[in-house]
Formats: structure tokens, C-alpha cells, sequence
């Protein structure tokens, strides 16, 4: 698991990083358009590297918690960082 890790991190962000725990799954469920997926986030160090957006975003930026909810970010993600205890604004839970 730490090796496909690695390698959709460095695929999607330039980063080369090293795993740590996970911090969290997220889990969608979508009926109506027949799929159902689950994301496992973990943890990091990065440890090398140049950060650089993916295909299929437009902006890939370093930012302090406390700006995170001023981001135009994926439905449910900055409840979910919130909830893993990365403060976006307002006290983790």
C-alpha cells in the first residue's frame, strides 16, 4: 500500500513523500450514476520534490490551515480535514 502511495501522490502533485498513518477515509456514494468509491487519506512527510497541480485541477498551492476555508474545495473536504484535526478557521474537533 505505501508504494501506490507514493506513486499517486508523486502522479498527482509532484511530491515524492514518505507514508505515515491514516488520517481518514472518505466515502461516496452516487446510485443514480451506479458508482460508490471510498478514498483512504494518510498522512505524510514530504521529503522531496516540486509541488505542481494535477491533470485535473487547475491550482496546487502550500496554504495555512486557517485558509482553507476561503478555498473553493470538494464537497465535504474541509469538514473532513476538520474532523481529522487540521484546523480550517475553526477549532478541530
Amino acid at each position: 500500500m505505501s508504494e501506490a502511495l507514493r506513486r499517486e501522490v508523486a502522479e498527482e502533485t509532484g511530491l515524492e513523500v514518505a507514508p505515515g498513518g491514516l488520517a481518514g477515509l472518505v466515502e461516496r456514494i452516487h446510485p443514480d450514476e451506479g458508482f460508490h468509491y471510498v478514498i483512504l487519506d494518510y498522512y505524510v512527510a514530504v521529503t522531496g520534490g516540486t509541488l505542481r497541480p494535477g491533470s485535473d485541477v487547475t491550482d496546487a498551492r502550500w496554504v495555512l490551515p486557517s485558509e482553507l476555508a476561503s478555498l473553493e474545495l470538494s464537497d465535504g473536504l474541509l469538514e473532513a480535514l476538520r474532523d481529522w484535526g487540521v484546523q480550517g478557521g475553526e477549532a478541530a474537533r
